[in-house]
């Protein structure tokens, strides 16, 4: 990620987090009569959720202007690509921020907000797996922890004021460092859109990302990639075929089916095809096989915090074959009562998640209770994958509660069939007693 191109560039390698600290001769188009503060007030540093695109790159001078600061840049790796990595420490420069630091979140990302998520079954309105929803505060976090690496008094993201996304983001900066300032530009600037961001960066000398604008709203991750945009706002309209990026489309998939054996203990996955591999390692692993076999396919409306409805498209090829192994597992380890309690918690789970509400202690509470009541989910699951589809063809726990002694047809030795006829007689007598009262016996 270091470059060395720049003779005033020093970077520096802490585990997985690259700094590199700019000199002051990369002043901006920014007087330097402004340092004494900004057009709308003073910071002393700001650190900037930057993706190296034109609307982050338009930020850094913006908040240089109007708050009179100094601008880290922060990169998160969660998967997007190394594509979406290549070229941020020169653009991040030549943008005016003072520092870059890129931080490697992969596996924090599927082991700490994933895997939770998997083990709550949490999905949203019937169908989201919470992609972008789980990614936000695991990047908002280590915003919070370079702030205070730095000495920063202020954070600031790119989200606009009508996505969920700026929720998120600032949910989880209130929750883990109140005093810091929040600057959200696309609430406060004059800027409508692409064109005018485009001036405004050669106003102020910073070169224009020359990268071809893509028609779709997308967000990436190491669990998903999301579309919105264009044709897909209109409901009725189907998606374009070359629009899917990590997925072929099923009708080209494979005729032959491929199988996968995905080990789980305490209702975590942990290894497939009996290989023992790191959360990042096993869901990168499953998307490439989900993707040729055109797994995990989702198109919805949904209903955004903000009040409007919104349509998506959502691509999350390993993190279905996942939810379905889990879910295949706890049908043999976990009881009828304590399966309906969890489906019916595992839905305010998805919706805390999805409201940015992660660091919230109810949410923490019942990640707990789910902790707990999966302790026995430990086991195999052996999954058949073809065109599109996951279909499940075999169960193994050392926990299970099924027994084939008990549910056999052929056998009586634990379970009487005679006993069911007052087990009947009991469980109906509310139903048959009204019916008495309604007929006047």
């Amino acid at each position: 990620m270091a470059s060395s191109s720049f003779p005033n560039l020093s970077v520096h390698t802490q585990r997985e987090v690259v700094h590199a600290v700019f000199s002051s001769d990369g002043e901006v188009g920014i007087s330097t009569e402004k340092k004494s503060g900004g057009l709308r007030g003073k910071l002393n540093k700001v650190v900037l959720a930057y993706s190296g695109g034109l609307d982050t790159s338009v930020i850094v001078p913006w908040l240089r202007e109007n708050y009179g600061c100094e601008v880290v840049c922060f990169t998160a790796d969660v998967g997007q690509g190394i594509k979406e990595l290549e070229g941020l420490e020169q653009k991040a420069k030549a943008s005016g921020a003072c520092q870059l630091v890129v931080k490697d979140l992969k596996e924090e990302f599927v082991r700490d907000f994933v895997f939770p998520c998997l083990r709550a079954g949490a999905i949203y309105e019937r169908k989201y797996l919470l992609g972008t929803s789980m990614a936000r505060p695991v990047i908002a976090k280590a915003m919070v922890d370079v702030a205070k690496e730095v000495g920063a008094d202020a954070v600031s993201h790119g989200c606009t004021g009508k996505g969920n996304d700026q929720v998120r983001f600032e949910l989880t900066f209130f929750a883990l460092n109140p005093e810091l300032t929040v600057v959200a530009p696309w609430r406060e600037w004059d800027i409508q859109g692409r064109e005018d961001a485009i001036e405004y960066a050669k106003k102020h000398n910073v070169p224009v990302p020359v990268t071809k604008k893509s028609i779709y709203s997308r967000d990436r991750n190491l669990w998903h990639l999301s579309h919105e945009g264009d044709i897909l706002e209109d409901p009725a309209n189907e998606p374009k075929k070359d629009m899917y990026m990590m997925t072929v489309d099923p009708e080209d998939a494979p005729n032959k089916p491929e199988y996968v054996k995905i080990g789980i203990v305490s209702g975590l996955p942990v290894s497939l095809n009996g290989n023992e591999l790191s959360p990042a390692s096993l869901l990168t692993e499953l998307n490439e096989i989900g993707g040729r076999h055109g797994i995990g396919r989702v198109d919805m409306v949904e209903n955004r915090l903000v009040g409007m409805k919104s349509r998506g498209v959502y691509e999350t090829p390993g993190g279905t074959i996942l939810f379905t192994a889990v879910r295949e597992l706890e049908s043999l380890t976990i009881d009828r009562e304590t399966m309906q309690v969890k489906d019916s918690l595992a839905l305010k789970y998805a919706e805390l998640v999805y409201a940015g509400r992660w660091f919230d202690p109810l949410r923490e509470s019942m990640d707990a209770f789910m902790e707990k009541i999966t302790e026995t989910t430990s086991g195999s699951v052996t999954l058949k994958l073809y065109k599109g589809s996951v279909s499940i063809t075999g169960r193994e726990s050392s926990y299970s509660l099924y027994r084939q002694d008990i549910s056999s047809f052929e056998s009586g030795k634990i379970y009487d069939q005679a006993d069911a006829a007052g087990f009947i007689r009991l469980y109906g007598l509310p139903m048959k007693v009204r019916a008495m009262l309604e007929k006047g016996i």
